[in-house]
């Protein structure tokens, strides 16, 4: 490749390079592993005659979805041996994503524990179909399948995720609202206040990977979720503090023991009260968000 082809390669690699981020991060649900994958796929692309691309974009997105695929199918093995639930790795993103509807619910974390739920291919389907709006030809180029069969799969998976997805969203500020009362009443330990903000049938997730104290499975209903809290609290004698932050792109919360990062929560509010709460330990998800760089994505 000439440096002319070089430099063309370069800038078309760097003006889509978030938006590769992201279709890869919705379908790994791995920041660390999407870099990988950004890798890869720059490897691949500085070794194609882009005169012979006709929608370099288009392009892109293939090899990065093919990569990402291979990776997925990989990480499925992981996920079997993984203790208690498995989380994708939080993100600290950019404000403005939080003001983009479509894509903050995309990258939530409530959608992303969801997609855990489909297969490698109808995962890729619906994120390049729902998400990106990418046609039926080209992701049936990116995934091996025909036009008919890309069709079927995303009208199954469309449903499978339609009946586990939360019905509604609230806004930005709302989920802040609700948040900064959760924050005040576990800071004060006020256990009433934490029954008052949180709905009765709230779903509290936790990975610690094995390497953090977590619940091994989700616990259900406010009072357990209470006993949980004020149970974890009253564990350490450290200095507990809660910062807000972006996460996933919407408002959620960044702990810390005495100084250093313990967690980050990401919540899903409903009619003004917390309804699902996920709450990552594992340090091996935590290394981005102990940089505090957020992230602006596509």
């Amino acid at each position: 490749m000439n440096s002319h082809a070089a430099n063309a390669a370069t800038e078309t690699f760097v003006a889509h390079r978030n938006l590769l981020f992201t279709v890869a991060y919705e379908m790994l649900g791995s920041a660390a592993d999407a870099e990988d994958i950004l890798q890869e796929t720059w490897l691949r692309w500085v070794k194609v005659d882009l005169g012979q691309v006709s929608d370099q974009r288009a392009y892109l997105v293939r090899i990065t979805t093919r990569q990402s695929l291979n990776r997925l199918r990989s990480m499925q093995r992981r996920k079997e041996v993984y203790v208690g639930p498995w989380l994708p790795e939080p993100l600290l993103t950019a404000p403005d994503v939080a003001e983009n509807v479509e894509l903050a619910e995309s990258v939530s974390m409530a959608l992303m524990f969801v997609l855990e739920t489909l297969s490698p291919t109808e995962r890729a389907v619906f994120v390049l179909r729902e998400v990106f709006d990418v046609g039926y030809d080209e992701i049936a180029a990116a995934v091996g399948k025909s036009p008919a069969a890309v069709r079927q799969i995303a009208y199954r998976a469309r449903r499978h995720i339609d009946a586990r997805r939360p019905r509604s969203v609230v806004s930005v500020s709302a989920t802040r609202a609700a948040l900064e009362s959760f924050q005040r009443a576990l800071e004060t330990r006020d256990l009433q206040g934490l029954l008052d903000v949180l709905a009765p049938e709230v779903v509290v997730v936790t990975d610690g990977g094995g390497i953090k104290q977590a619940a091994l499975r989700p616990i259900i209903g406010a009072e357990k979720v209470v006993r949980f809290l004020a149970g974890g609290l009253g564990r350490t004698d450290a200095t507990m503090t809660a910062a807000p932050a972006v996460v996933n792109g919407s408002p959620g919360l960044v702990f810390r023991l005495d100084g250093e990062i313990d967690g980050v929560m990401a919540a899903r509010v409903e009619d003004v009260r917390i309804t699902s709460l996920y709450y990552v330990r594992n340090p091996e998800k935590l290394r981005r968000v102990a940089s505090e760089t957020p992230l602006t994505l596509r």
